[in-house]
């Protein structure tokens, strides 16, 4: 039985890249934290490049796992994938300035990404020069992979900018508002994963020409990439 495997090496970069932008993201937290004054993480053992560490059992194998099942056995192909790590402990009580505190180490994350992103951007220059020296003299699986990596870092980044809690942006929102308003604002962080699955998957595919991710892939994500190649020396995108 003769078996295609022309689409393993994009999975392969695919996974690495995206591997890399949540172990990242999330060891950024907890390093914020520690220099915030808050160990917990540390003491938890999440200041870990080991992305096993940050593996939560339902957002990174089960929900993923799910939607892809459910989309390889049906017409269309993989059309999205959602998932998410294991939550960093953060004791906001323990850092210096917990409100501006709790803000800064919510930031850290998509910090990271967009940082991230740069340095793949960056790593073209040496591929070009460098590139007829690897194996075969073929770079195109390491151009995909700095791609991917640029991709996946600036949706880990945007996506997590979005003012809903628990994600970071909606932390973000929290330490800007009054303490009377931002209170009752972050109850809604028990709601806030049904919130992004129900916004931004399930009334998609309910109610036609309603697409909040499609639009924000094909315009603030495709604008950041372009961004990302300019401020790295590559010109703009396609």
């Amino acid at each position: 039985m003769n078996f295609d495997l022309a689409w393993l090496p994009e999975l392969l970069a695919a996974v690495l890249a995206t591997v890399l932008a949540i172990t990242l993201h999330e060891a950024a937290h907890g390093y914020a934290a520690l220099g915030l004054g808050d160990d917990t993480a540390k003491r938890a053992g999440r200041l870990s490049l080991n992305p096993l560490r940050h593996v939560d059992r339902v957002g990174t194998v089960l929900v993923p796992g799910v939607l892809l099942l459910g989309q390889l056995i049906t017409p269309g192909g993989v059309q999205f994938m959602f998932g998410w790590a294991k939550p960093v402990p953060v004791n906001i009580w323990a850092l210096r300035h917990p409100r501006q505190g709790m803000m800064l180490v919510a930031a850290a994350g998509p910090a990271m990404n967009f940082a991230l992103a740069w340095l793949a951007g960056l790593l073209v220059h040496p591929l070009v020069a460098w590139g007829g020296f690897l194996p075969g003299g073929q770079p195109d699986w390491a151009y995909r992979f700095l791609a991917l990596s640029i991709l996946a870092n600036l949706v880990l980044g945007l996506f997590n900018l979005l003012p809903i809690p628990p994600l970071d942006g909606g932390r973000i929102v929290a330490g800007l508002l009054p303490r009377s308003l931002a209170l009752p604002y972050m109850r809604l962080e028990r709601w806030g994963i049904l919130i992004v699955l129900v916004g931004l998957f399930l009334l998609p595919r309910l109610a036609e020409g309603f697409d909040p991710m499609g639009w924000a892939l094909r315009h603030v994500v495709a604008e950041a990439f372009d961004l990302v190649l300019l401020l790295s020396g590559n010109g703009r995108g396609a």
